[in-house]
This record gives structure tokens, sequence and C-alpha cells, in this order.
């Protein structure tokens, strides 16, 4: 299961206004894909190496893109004001959830990949124009989304029939916000946010969704991205929106700490995270308005050159099947962009 997208501090600013210890492997060179159709992709997840989903919206519809192993093309285009799929997730070749926000970013969106396609599927719209950012599916009867709205955090599940509303901590009513959730198991998954200027992390254990201790650095730090590859090693992924510099913490199967993270000149923010193992991590983002691309070995986070097809460019979500197979989705101006790690480049 490879989960990632969520509607990072980097869409809201997007809307407001090498590699040496990286794997090292032959394979083909990457070119650019930088697409012609026109807005931003926002979430990827992968299954497999020849099966990925990207999703994103342009100015008039929502956006459903599927690597068949050869090439990218559109599955889905629908209209909708100011609709947004902002998170994908896939269980299965054959099983995907989408999320986002709809009805002019007032009520939840949802859609299933069936037999015969994406479908729209009714979610739930809690009081107070209810966003949903971030979904994880372990299986096509587990599903988790997350998101909020001014004041509270949502937390949804569907169960193979039906979304229903999960209990979950809103610490401020002045605002909680969940940007992004990942699952391992059904007894294991994480949802990270923000509230009141402080980071916000939750972990389900089966029982109930729980906050969980979490590095609070000033600057008002905001949780974007979330991955787990297993029990012991979970990581978030953000930015300090008042300083501009970029945040990691992980998760040792005791403690969330902080991780020191490279943070390039100019306002740098990281939007997603994916983790294959505890040597292979990677996290997206932009610094400047560039693309920003930072690797993890097992012992340091580190920059690698990713490419950057237009004047201003920004990495939303990043999902990894193998230290050797991971893609990368945001815009390149007004386009869509994906990038491909080979085992070698990012291109």
């Amino acid at each position: 299961m490879r989960v990632a997208g969520t509607l990072s501090l980097a869409v809201a600013t997007v809307l407001v206004s090498t590699a040496a210890s990286a794997p090292h492997h032959e394979s083909r060179p990457n070119r650019p894909a930088w697409l012609s159709t026109g807005g931003a992709l926002a979430g990827v997840a992968e299954v497999g190496q020849r099966n990925a989903w990207a999703v994103g919206y342009t100015s008039t519809t929502t956006l459903i893109m599927h690597f068949n192993g050869n090439s990218w093309h559109v599955e889905s285009r629908r209209p909708g004001a100011y609709a947004r799929l902002l998170s994908v997730s896939a269980s299965s070749a054959h099983g995907a959830w989408a999320v986002g926000t709809g009805r002019f970013g007032t009520a939840p969106l949802s859609e299933r990949l069936t037999g015969s396609g994406w479908k729209q599927v009714p979610a739930l719209n809690p009081r107070g124009n209810t966003s949903i950012s971030g979904v994880a599916a372990i299986t096509v009867r587990n599903v988790w989304a997350v998101g909020g709205n001014a004041r509270w955090t949502v937390i949804m599940h569907w169960d193979g029939s039906s979304w229903r509303r999960v209990r979950s901590p809103s610490p401020s009513s002045s605002g909680s916000y969940l940007q992004a959730v990942a699952a391992r198991s059904p007894t294991n998954a994480w949802a990270v946010g923000t509230t009141s200027d402080h980071t916000l992390i939750e972990h389900w254990t089966g029982h109930g969704w729980h906050r969980t201790a979490s590095p609070s650095p000033g600057g008002s730090p905001v949780l974007n991205g979330v991955a787990a590859s297993s029990a012991a090693n979970a990581w978030a992924v953000g930015g300090l929106s008042n300083t501009g510099k970029t945040l990691i913490l992980h998760w040792n199967g005791r403690s969330w700490h902080r991780v020191p993270s490279p943070s390039p000149r100019g306002f740098s923010v990281l939007s997603a995270v994916t983790a294959t193992s505890f040597g292979n991590a990677w996290a997206v983002g932009y610094a400047g308005g560039r693309t920003l691309i930072v690797h993890w070995d097992g012992r340091s986070w580190k920059r690698v050159p990713s490419p950057n097809p237009a004047s201003y460019c920004t990495l939303l979500s990043v999902s990894a099947a193998s230290p050797t197979n991971a893609w990368a989705v945001g815009s390149a101006g007004s386009k869509t962009l994906i990038l491909h790690w080979n085992g070698r480049t990012w291109g």
C-alpha cells in the first residue's frame, strides 16, 4: 500500500500568492514529465512498478491521471466549482480512493476506483465547511480520511459500505486541522496537522484516535505529510511558516523527535513524505519557487537535484514502491508536473 498526497502548506502558499548518499542503481534515464495538462497534481500513489495514480485539479475540474507502465494519461475529469482532489491511496491494483473538497470548498469529496472506473461516493459533511485532505486505504473495506474545518479535526472511516465519522482529538477550538494520514495495519495509523501554532500528531491503535506528544518548535509549525514503513519507523514533514524553514520529525517506536533537515535559501517547506524502509525515505516540497527533494539514507537527510521546467515549480506529493522507483507530482507554472526516480536521477 502506498499513501500520499495532501493540501499542504506549499499548496496554500501557491494559492495565496548532489545526492551522493542517494541510492545509485543502473536504470534507464529520465525525462521531465512537464505535461500539457493545465492545473496541479496534489497526490500520487504507486502500486508496483507499472501502475500509479495521480490526482489534482484544474481551474474548472477535478483531475485523475493514470500511469500504465508506459505513459501517463488523463483518466477522469469532473466539472466542479472549486472542486479539488488532494490525496490518493491505493490498496491494490484495482482498489483506490481519492479525496478532496467540493462545492466551492465547503464539503468533503471522495471518489472510489471500481471495475468500471472512478465513481463518486457520498461522504459525510460535518458542520463547518469541512475539507478532506488525506486518505489511506488499507483494504477495500478499511479506509481512513482526514481533514477538518475552521475549528475541529475530522476523521472518517470507510467500512466497505459507507463513511462514518470517528471521534478525533481537537486540542484547540480556535483551529485544529489534519493534513495527512498513513496506515500500516488495522491497528496502526498516523494522522498529522496543526493546532494553534503547534504540531498535531494523532495515533490509531485499534481502540480510538489519541494525540501523541510531538516536538513543536517556534515559527508556527505545520505538518503536511506522514509516512510509516513499520511500527518503529515513521516520518512527519512540514515547515515553519513564520521562518520559511523545513521541519522533519521521526517516530522510533517510542517517541517523536526532530531530525535536522535541509532548508535551502528562500522560503522552504516540505509537502509530503514516503518511506520504503528505515534506510530509504523521500520528502518533497519547494524552496524559493523551485522544486525541493530530500532523501534519507538511514543517517541523514540530504537534498537531491530535481528538475525545474518552469519559472515557478512546486512538488506536493511523493510515493515510492522501491529504492529504484518513485514518483513526485506538483505543478510547473500553470501545468501539471510529474517526476520519476529511476534509481539514479529525478526527471
